[in-house]
């Protein structure tokens, strides 16, 4: 099944895509500064730990992209396992913070298992349709497995509560499932029965997030309240004009109207800071890094690692999506951070892992 390149582990520095490599870190350093400015000009307490991560996995990109293809393949099922026990035992045993039970603590460390999670599906469903024969993926059997990968960690994920990043799961699987060569019309058959469940599924939500339905459709009704978040980052993009007021000059920020800024807003920070101009600066990199690794995948004569690269894409993708449409007010409020840019060691660490199994050089020169 596996073929070697014995000079593949000498060369993968010189075959290095250094023009992603140099989009993530110019984000993520992007990610330190705004985070230093939200904080009223102090390291503390969210740049310093952020550049930390930075620090810790920003290496281990080169060493995963230089892992040999076996390594990644015979893995990929432990790293999904792995994820999905530490979610049973945040779902357990995890620390609750902000009415969510989503964080598992070692000593000082806390850590999102949801996160890993991520990786582990990607990685899981790659594997799995990288060994599935080509006549089997239209039948209906062998979408059971795949399916239970998906929909059990997404139910964790919800109950923690997290709509959002439950919602990102579905999506990775049902992109990467797509890739695979599932026919088209069971997804539409999937989207319809969500559809007619969507009754069920609102009267299962929790207040909070029913509220944060309402409030997206009328956050006026509320502009003190639940709708305060939405109409601050509102005016926060608003008063940057093209150019922005300068760094640590934005008030909505360093007033503290901006809630949530080193997270969900975090791009409300820098549109009021560097305005327009600097979102479009972001938005460009993150168009950058989704091109480069769709064209990675689009490229590669190797299944596994090729939808490795369109789920990372993928996540990718849409947590700026809903990110940006949060914070313009163009989609409900459901706590999903901007990805390289937002405060948090899980999320960053995730998508470092997952980029470097993006730059791994067996994209252009393994087969299976």
């Amino acid at each position: 099944m596996f073929s070697k390149s014995d000079d593949s582990r000498i060369n993968f520095l010189k075959e290095m895509d250094y023009v992603l490599l140099a989009q993530i870190l110019a984000m993520c350093i992007s990610s330190v500064a705004m985070l230093y400015s939200a904080a009223l000009g102090s390291i503390d307490p969210w740049a310093f730990k952020q550049a930390i991560t930075l620090c810790i996995f920003a290496p281990i990109i080169f060493l995963i992209a230089s892992l040999e293809f076996k390594t990644v393949y015979t893995y990929a099922y432990v790293v999904y396992g792995i994820a999905f026990f530490f979610l049973v035992l945040a779902a357990i045993f995890g620390h609750k913070a902000m009415g969510a039970q989503r964080w598992l603590r070692v000593g000082v460390i806390n850590f999102q298992p949801s996160e890993l999670m991520k990786i582990g599906l990607i990685l899981a469903l790659a594997r799995y349709y990288h060994d599935l024969h080509t006549n089997e993926i239209g039948k209906i059997r062998s979408l059971l497995p795949p399916l239970l990968l998906s929909i059990l960690p997404a139910l964790l994920v919800l109950k923690q509560p997290n709509l959002g990043t439950a919602s990102i799961l579905i999506v990775i699987a049902a992109v990467i499932l797509f890739a695979s060569g599932v026919k088209l019309w069971k997804f539409a058959f999937v989207g319809i029965s969500a559809i007619l469940l969507m009754p069920a599924v609102w009267y299962m939500l929790h207040d909070y997030q029913r509220q944060r339905v309402l409030t997206f459709l009328n956050p006026e009704a509320d502009p003190l309240g639940s709708g305060y978040n939405i109409i601050q980052s509102i005016i926060a993009i608003g008063s940057g004009g093209f150019f922005g007021k300068g760094f640590i000059e934005g008030t909505q920020s360093q007033l503290n109207f901006l809630p949530e800024k080193q997270t969900d807003f975090i791009l409300s920070v820098i549109a009021e800071e560097f305005g327009f101009f600097g979102v479009a600066t972001m938005l460009v990199l993150t168009l950058g890094i989704i091109f480069s690794c769709y064209k990675k995948a689009f490229t590669a004569n190797n299944q596994f690692f090729r939808l490795i690269a369109i789920g990372v894409a993928t996540s990718f993708a849409f947590h700026a999506i809903i990110n940006a449409g949060m914070i313009a007010g163009l989609l409900p409020v459901v706590g999903m951070p901007y990805p390289l840019l937002s405060y948090g060691g899980s999320s960053l660490a995730a998508f470092l892992i997952g980029f470097g199994l993006v730059l791994n050089t067996k994209l252009r020169n393994q087969s299976s």
